[in-house]
């Protein structure tokens, strides 16, 4: 057997990957099979979990084709998915599921599971206007309460082992980390991850309120500003809307609203006290779930890393990720871990 040269065996090892056989002609194909006749125009939306694209059919009208990445969910954990963007519909929240063809919204073909829903724009919200904090604040709070009307039965939870522990594991077992940073990174990982754990073990009066008493509730789960889409408010059905429930699980409702705060203390907690004057109008909001943001900061930072080493495989990954994985990218990482785990010791945000 002859040596491959590197770019020979990148090249067979893209080839390999699930999503190389996900041709525009098989993007096609697939719609047609569900009843939707492209015009050829195919636009790549930026996803990198999953392939997804805006699709423009011969009567001019544009859908959003999503071609699911191969198992990673099972099919019951994406019905679940879109049963609960279903529920958000007949809620009149402005979230956009996936269409029903012939009688389902979960589709295969070429051996990919595909869904799709109708096109809708916007642009990202403008975060330092509190007025759209608080709107955002009011869509967020009509989600968690038809997310709270009953649990998922299938989907995950978030919680220290399926971001933290879990993630932890599986970089080491893998050997992802530098051997020039595989202690130090494992032991403030370790720390951090005791202090969140602990945090939730000490109840009682005095005691912290951790992740595990807080109330758990379907939630969007990656509520970022680049997962809202913003249409101006003088049109109709202006204001916030979600295009993807793709990382939907169970959590405190918290998990929804701190990543939409950014800046200096002072500035989150102006942020956060527009955002909850709109969320109060329609749910209330445990005030101690606050203590949990820097917790979910921490897991969010953990997992971060593993998913980008779980996804290595996939050549958009390196592309657009080329910092990760080199000794400097895991030192960043321990001082990030250090600096939560002395954000963890801080009061928690007041509002």
């Amino acid at each position: 057997m002859h040596a491959h040269h590197d770019t020979a065996t990148n090249t067979a090892a893209n080839a390999q990957h699930p999503f190389a056989a996900l041709t525009p002609d098989v993007v096609l194909d697939a719609l047609a099979s569900v009843g939707l006749y492209g015009d050829g125009r195919l636009m790549a939306l930026s996803s990198y979990e999953n392939r997804v694209y805006q699709v423009t059919l011969e009567d001019g009208q544009r859908v959003v084709a999503k071609f699911y990445r191969p198992e990673r969910w099972s099919q019951a954990q994406i019905l679940e998915e879109h049963a609960f963007a279903a529920e958000l519909t007949a809620a009149e929240v402005p979230a956009v599921g996936p269409l029903v063809l012939g009688g389902t919204t979960l589709h295969t073909h070429g051996g990919f599971a595909f869904s799709v829903s109708p096109w809708r724009g916007g642009r990202g919200p403008e975060l330092d206007d509190f007025e759209v904090l608080e709107w955002i604040g009011r869509f967020l709070a009509r989600i968690h309460t038809v997310g709270a009307a009953q649990p998922f039965a299938h989907r995950p939870a978030l919680n220290v082992q399926t971001f933290g522990a879990d993630s932890r594991d599986w970089l080491l077992a893998h050997k992802i980390i530098p051997l020039d940073m595989q202690s130090a990174w494992q032991g403030a990982c370790q720390n951090a991850l005791e202090l969140i754990a602990g945090s939730a073990l000490s109840t009682g009066d005095g005691g912290q309120f951790g992740l595990n008493q807080a109330r758990q509730i379907r939630l969007h789960g990656d509520c970022h500003p680049g997962n809202i889409l913003w249409t101006p408010t003088d049109q109709p059905g202006g204001g916030p809307h979600f295009v993807d429930l793709d990382d939907a699980r169970m959590g405190p409702a918290v998990q929804d609203l701190w990543m939409l705060l950014s800046g200096d203390r002072s500035q989150r907690t102006q942020q956060l006290s527009a955002l909850l004057e709109g969320y109060e109008q329609f749910r209330s909001f445990d005030r101690r779930e606050l203590a949990l943001i820097e917790p979910l900061r921490t897991l969010r930072l953990i997992h971060y890393s593993a998913w980008l080493a779980r996804r290595w495989q996939d050549p958009v990954f390196p592309v657009n990720f080329p910092w990760f994985g080199s000794s400097d990218y895991w030192r960043g990482q321990v001082d990030m871990l250090n600096e939560q785990i002395e954000a963890m010791g801080e009061e928690p945000l007041y509002a």
